[in-house]
């Protein structure tokens, strides 16, 4: 079971936006990832928890954020159910998506899980329900993931994998690198790997 902790970053400044302290794990149904983000000063500032099934469809989406909740699930697309900081207000939502994104690095892996592109096969496109600190508003986008490279790192442990992604945004043409071992993201605009206590887990 990966547990680490990310740094995560303004992507065009570099502002500091905190820290996420994470652990996950693959099992015969899917994977799991579970984390508590804290701000640059230490405070808490929210969670992610994220379930996906053996395909990669994302089965149970919790995310908190500035008193902000989202509940969600691949259902008919993708739904949601996103509370307001006072509990009193809960809107639902529904879009003909394949799998929810947003500022944490669980939802590259969840991606790249779910798209699988095979290496010099060209990109693979999807639709995606972003939800962004700090208020979790939705937001669909479609992105093409493309895998250009992959290297054998030896270890201790044996060898580790390493994918390189290039992905597009399909509405501004920004494109940019993911690199991701396992069920660990390496690095990627805006999220930096710190710490790791235990090595990536591997997809069976």
């Amino acid at each position: 079971m990966p547990r680490g902790r990310y740094s995560l970053h303004d992507p065009h400044d570099h502002t500091p936006l905190g820290e996420e302290h994470f652990h996950c794990a693959t099992g015969p149904s899917g994977w799991r990832y579970v984390s508590q983000l804290t701000t640059p000063s230490g405070d808490h500032a929210g969670s992610v928890d994220l379930t996906l099934d053996d395909l990669g469809r994302p089965i149970r989406l919790e995310l908190h954020a500035g008193g902000w909740q989202v509940r969600g699930a691949a259902l008919e697309g993708v739904t949601w159910v996103r509370t307001d900081p006072t509990g009193t207000h809960a809107t639902e939502g529904n879009v003909p998506a394949h799998a929810f994104t947003g500022a944490s690095p669980a939802f590259l892996v969840a991606t790249a899980r779910l798209l699988r592109p095979a290496p010099g096969a060209g990109a693979v496109r999807t639709r995606l329900v972003a939800f962004t600190p700090p208020v979790l508003a939705p937001r669909t986008l479609d992105q093409s993931w493309a895998l250009v490279n992959r290297t054998a790192h030896p270890t201790d442990n044996g060898s580790l994998t390493a994918d390189e992604y290039q992905v597009n945004d399909m509405e501004t043409g920004e494109q940019h690198a993911v690199h991701i071992a396992g069920d660990v993201v390496l690095a990627a605009p805006g999220i930096e790997l710190e710490d790791l206590e235990t090595p990536p887990s591997t997809f069976p």
